[in-house]
């Protein structure tokens, strides 16, 4: 039965991870036991030289979602990849997530069709006043594909309008990065 697990990685590796997988899968056999492998990313504007540029930016850094069908071989395919660190669960084993836990991640559901959406891109234009926030302070995500989600503000970065927020995924506090305009107060 194919089920959706997280796979942590290295940071910044995720893309190779992805590829060693993939290769991997291939030459000892088992591509039909991976259906898919995704490094969740979003597509934001930034404001360079005063020219707006969409860019690709990774949304759980060190993760690595895969869709596979979990057994003792599967597991030491995935686990004997390089850049590899384990699955995320409890000890070793590993949990599959829900089918709305997701849905959330890759942000299915709101278009017809039921294909990931893209996140849309970050405001370059309203930008909140720094005075808004503080380090320490609760906020909650609202747009992008952690929405919902929870967590503390650990740095602001006014000169680029964002916020280092800690959110809880899968029991373990993860930096994010994201825009004045994508939180709000809880």
């Amino acid at each position: 039965m194919y089920r959706w697990y997280v796979v942590n990685t290295y940071s910044g590796h995720e893309n190779k991870v992805k590829s060693n997988l993939e290769h991997r899968a291939m030459t000892l056999g088992h591509r039909a036991a991976l259906r898919q492998i995704v490094v969740p990313t979003e597509t934001v504007t930034e404001l360079k030289d005063g020219e707006k540029k969409n860019v690709e930016q990774r949304t759980m850094p060190g993760y690595v979602l895969v869709q596979m069908n979990l057994n003792e071989d599967t597991w030491g395919l995935v686990r004997g990849t390089p850049g590899v660190t384990g699955f995320v669960g409890a000890g070793d084993e590993p949990i599959p997530l829900t089918q709305g836990e997701i849905d959330r991640l890759l942000k299915r559901g709101a278009p017809a069709g039921g294909a990931p959406a893209q996140a849309g891109p970050a405001s370059a234009t309203a930008r909140p006043r720094v005075s808004q926030f503080t380090i320490g302070e609760s906020v909650k995500v609202i747009s992008g594909p952690l929405s919902d989600f929870s967590g503390e503000i650990a740095e602001i970065n006014e000169d680029a309008a964002k916020l280092k927020v800690l959110v809880s995924i899968f029991g373990r506090e993860t930096p994010v990065e994201v825009g004045f305009d994508q939180v709000k107060k809880v």
